[in-house]
């Protein structure tokens, strides 16, 4: 869960720097053309946390925000693509894909994530 009145409060202090390190080129482009902008970040912040909890680590040497991207299906379903060291944890842990739910209202934001391994024939 992410306070959205926190982040807000990150973003001003540290400005693009800050939203650069976290978020995607795609990420701040589809959070930018939204009327609640700051519920999106928050949404997708959280849904970054959810998925590093499925990966196991938190965040250690080698890894970046951007390595995990929260994007949207045509419908709209948020869905996630993992790149680099983020990537690499997930194969290893025999995972093909992660999934996860995103909500969020004017001050919180919430995101779970859940792995779904290999399926074995």
């Amino acid at each position: 869960m992410v306070d959205c009145e926190r982040l807000g409060r990150s973003i001003a202090r540290h400005g693009r720097r800050f939203l650069e390190r976290v978020f995607t080129a795609a990420e701040l482009e589809y959070c930018d053309a939204r009327k609640r902008r700051l519920e999106h970040l928050a949404g997708r912040f959280a849904a970054k946390e959810a998925v590093m909890k499925v990966l196991g680590t938190g965040w250690r040497a080698g890894m970046a925000w951007t390595d995990i991207e929260v994007t949207n299906d045509p419908m709209g379903k948020p869905e996630v693509l993992l790149s680099g060291r983020c990537q690499e944890l997930a194969d290893r842990m025999g995972l093909d894909r992660i999934l996860i739910s995103i909500t969020h209202v004017e001050r919180h934001a919430v995101a779970s994530a859940i792995g779904c391994g290999r399926e074995r024939y």
